[in-house]
């Protein structure tokens, strides 16, 4: 679809408080268009103060780098505080916790 350009979508949901997020896996179109805007915008405060500070030292090169690899953070961020997989909305389950590096 146009509005997920990541090759899935996974829905991960906080037992406790029961807060769900849905997250890309694969290659992130939005952080290469909108760099540090979309850790910003997730709520993701480390990466999005990260990319920002490296932005004013690589002239925005770091997006075109960062962007093979942080839905796959994101994602990494979201499961050392406590989400979990809830949903693999039709994806392959092996391929995606392989990009995720669950094992």
């Amino acid at each position: 679809t146009i509005k997920n350009m990541a090759f899935a979508t996974i829905i991960m949901e906080k037992k406790r408080t029961k807060e769900i997020r849905q997250v890309p896996v694969g290659f992130s179109w939005t952080h290469l268009f909108f760099g540090f805007l979309v850790p910003l915008f997730r709520g993701d405060w480390k990466y999005a103060i990260i990319f920002l500070g490296i932005s004013f030292f690589t002239i925005s090169l770091y997006t075109c780098i960062t962007s093979f690899f942080y839905n796959k953070l994101y994602a990494q961020e979201l499961i050392g505080k406590g989400y979990k997989i809830k949903s693999y909305n039709g994806a392959n389950k092996l391929l995606i916790n392989a990009k995720l590096g669950i094992y």
